[in-house]
């Protein structure tokens, strides 16, 4: 019985000293969510580790539309999401409103911490700006391109590059290109594109954030009348002339009078008449006319040469017809 007693003494004394070994190893496990374990919002300096950024240019300046995170190391409390209002200022936890339009990423940064540590909220912090959307910082591509849209502006960019950028030109697309500034609203830039984008470059100018680029869809011109294949043709480069037009069309049937045929033009007073002497043309003997946008070249038939060709062929078939007779 004594034996039983020591022994059952013994384990209950092992069990008490294990006992307090785990509570001691408990006190010293910091509790997730314990002051001891969670930063203080007054930080004491520690140098925070690199935040990666967007792809945004140094220098670029934000602007209205922008999204930005900014991040407090140390102080996950005052991280924030927010979009640059339309009068360049945004909306930040404990410092209200700041005014962060037309500054640089670093700049916006350092005026945020500036902000911080003045009213007190945290000592030496460190603040990192990640720019999730650069709306500021886009070009709107517009008009005859695959794929119109806003597309950022990293670096620097040309004209070519926002063109290839939008998937190209369309089939259906012209010459002239407008680029409006977003500063200079009213002082718009006119380009003439090349045939071939590779060839020249002298249109491949510079591009600005937040222009508009649009590329305008080519002029039609319409060929009727006494031609082959009456249709309507784009004007590509803005030099399709009479000639090139009726080529198009397939050149006049076998009764088209050439000399009289015109072009009609739709003007502010109303439809005008341009007399084009075609068969003097085609002889170089009067000059080729350039066609606009919106025009009809009109090719009349020859009463006399329809005639002509109505006798000549009912004079062949009679002629067929006595032959047959004659054999039989």
């Amino acid at each position: 019985m004594f034996r039983q007693t020591r022994r059952y003494c013994s384990q209950l004394l092992c069990l008490l000293i294990l006992s307090g070994l785990s509570l001691s190893a408990l006190a010293q496990t910091p509790v997730p969510g314990d002051a001891s374990s969670t930063p203080a919002v007054a930080t004491t300096g520690a140098t925070p580790q690199a935040v990666p950024r967007a792809p945004f240019s140094p220098t670029a300046k934000l602007g209205a539309g922008d999204l930005i995170e900014l991040t407090v190391f140390g102080v996950p409390d005052l991280t924030t999401k927010a979009r640059i209002g339309n009068g360049g200022d945004v909306y930040l936890p404990l410092i209200d409103y700041v005014h962060i339009a037309e500054l640089t990423v670093d700049e916006a940064q350092d005026l945020i911490q500036k902000r911080l540590e003045d009213g007190g909220f945290v000592r030496n912090p460190h603040v990192s700006i990640f720019v999730n959307e650069s709306a500021s910082q886009a070009v709107n591509m517009m008009g005859e391109v695959s794929h119109p849209g806003a597309y950022p502006l990293i670096g620097d960019r040309r004209l070519f590059d926002l063109i290839s950028a939008a998937g190209g030109l369309t089939e259906k697309a012209g010459r002239n290109v407008t680029i409006i500034h977003r500063q200079n609203p009213d002082q718009k830039v006119q380009l003439n594109l090349p045939s071939n984008l590779a060839e020249d470059t002298d249109n491949n100018v510079a591009v600005n954030p937040g222009d508009t680029i649009i590329v305008s869809r080519a002029g039609i011109v319409y060929v009727v009348g006494d031609v082959a294949r009456p249709s309507g043709f784009m004007i590509e480069d803005n030099t399709l002339t009479v000639l090139k037009a009726l080529a198009l069309a397939g050149g006049g049937t076998r009764t088209a009078s050439l000399n009289g045929s015109k072009i009609l033009r739709q003007t502010p007073d109303g439809v005008k008449e341009i007399p084009v002497p075609l068969q003097k043309v085609l002889r170089a003997k009067s000059p080729d006319v350039a066609m606009l946008k919106g025009d009809v070249l009109f090719v009349p038939g020859s009463a006399g040469k329809a005639l002509a060709y109505r006798s000549a062929e009912a004079a062949f078939s009679m002629t067929s017809a006595l032959a047959v007779i004659a054999i039989r």
